[in-house]
């Protein structure tokens, strides 16, 4: 492996951006660069997944194929947990986050190509094999990026590294699946959706080569299970990061609206794919413009009740959706769910990132991801499963009624998290 290096964040570029400054954060070169790759790599995410969905629900009608789409990328997230984390605290982040994005490239290549020559008709096997494996790329890249943004920015820069990713990825989220609709309606067809996303993956890659930090090897002792199993006992341990994950586990595990929105699109709102497009993209312009407001106004006190005041929201805004038959108060409602979810993503972020060793970040990242991923895919599968067996109406409900069981149970459980002020790390 190549010796570590200093992060372009040593040398700041000089009288740009005061530090106290809503842009801070891009101050820094390879900060710069990377929220350039990240963005157009999770726009070329996100118009595969709505294409993917669509495309598996034209091809079957049935919602629980909705919910393997989720579970066949959440499960190697499950499986590889002990490696992926361990693996990032290895070896030079950097390239993996290189052959993960190449692995993206490869996956869209193999849609396209199976969507343009596949033999007819279509089935869903070949979609899942290849969505199998981009849950294994997704599986490492995710805690990857997480342990890598703290050798982007100083840590005085680094909660406003965090609102600004976090909203570079939402305006990501927005971009994709507004796209994505756009250029299936034209086509009438998936093919040119995956045909974008993959040069939009080539993009991400050059772009990330061209980035100067080398993180090296942070975990100097010999690979055991001891070293691997080191992430899940330092987040069992400290029960503020614990509370802090557990809580979006459950809460957006019970309140998966997003994952039935091609059923709403469909038969209950009746507004195609272009609706669809739009309500994916409802909760993104929700988060982007939250993630601004924090980036202009960071939270400086009682960010723990803040954090239990959002989810709460959170909840109460998935219900009021599920009961709605406006096509334009479901806008609104998606919109109000990312608003609030992205208070607690930048809390919980902040506090997993700074409160965590350098040389553990990888595997602590891993534990912070494969709960995301439980409450993202394998919610998904949830509300597959729900829906089909209840409707779709009465899932979304219910989901969201247990996320406002899991508040309070989780108030009471957590009073460390209940008490955080201030986000910054341990002294």
């Amino acid at each position: 492996m190549m010796p570590s290096a200093p992060s372009s964040t040593a040398q700041p570029a000089a009288n740009q951006f005061p530090s106290s400054s809503t842009f801070a954060a891009f101050r820094h070169r390879d900060y710069r660069l990377y929220q350039v790759a990240r963005f157009l790599v999770i726009v070329g995410l996100e118009m595969q997944s709505v294409a993917v969905a669509w495309q598996v629900y034209e091809i079957t009608r049935r919602p629980l194929d909705l919910g393997y789409v989720g579970l066949v990328q959440f499960m190697p997230g499950i499986l590889l947990s002990l490696i992926v984390g361990h693996t990032a605290d290895r070896f030079d982040r950097r390239r993996i986050m290189l052959t993960c994005f190449f692995a993206y490239m490869s996956c869209a290549v193999l849609l396209f190509l199976y969507t343009t020559r596949g033999v007819r008709p279509l089935t869903v096997m070949p979609i899942f094999g290849i969505l199998l494996l981009l849950g294994v790329s997704r599986a490492f890249s995710a805690p990857t990026s997480q342990a890598l943004m703290p050798a982007l920015v100083p840590e005085s820069d680094f909660q406003n590294a965090v609102a600004w990713s976090s909203s570079i990825f939402q305006f990501s989220t927005i971009t994709g699946p507004a796209v994505a609709g756009v250029i299936y309606a034209i086509g009438k067809t998936p093919a040119p959706v995956y045909a974008t996303s993959a040069v939009l993956f080539v993009c991400g890659i050059l772009l990330t080569a061209g980035m100067h930090v080398r993180t090296g090897r942070m975990e100097q002792r010999a690979a055991s299970v001891e070293t691997m199993l080191a992430g899940f006992r330092y987040v069992w341990q400290q029960k503020i990061l614990l509370g802090s994950i557990s809580l979006d586990l459950f809460a957006v595990l019970l309140g998966g609206a997003v994952a039935l929105l091609p059923v709403y699109a469909d038969e209950i709102l009746h507004v195609g794919p272009r609706g669809l497009g739009l309500m994916r993209s409802a909760p993104a312009v929700g988060a982007a413009l939250m993630g601004l407001l924090l980036a202009y106004r960071p939270l400086r006190k009682k960010a723990g009740i803040v954090m239990f005041a959002c989810v709460t929201m959170f909840g109460v805004t998935t219900i009021v959706f599920g009961l709605s038959r406006s096509f334009w108060l479901s806008l609104v409602m998606l919109f109000a769910l990312g608003a609030v979810d992205m208070v607690s993503v930048i809390i919980r972020g902040t506090l997993v990132q700074l409160n965590t060793p350098p040389e553990m970040r990888g595997r602590v990242s891993a534990v912070n991801m494969l709960f995301i991923g439980a409450s993202n895919e394998f919610g998904q599968f949830e509300s597959g499963v729900t829906a089909q067996w209840l409707g779709a109406v009465r899932a979304v409900v219910f989901g969201g009624i247990g996320t406002l069981v899991v508040v309070g149970v989780w108030m009471w459980k957590f009073p460390e998290l209940r008490r955080v002020e201030e986000l910054k790390g341990k002294a």
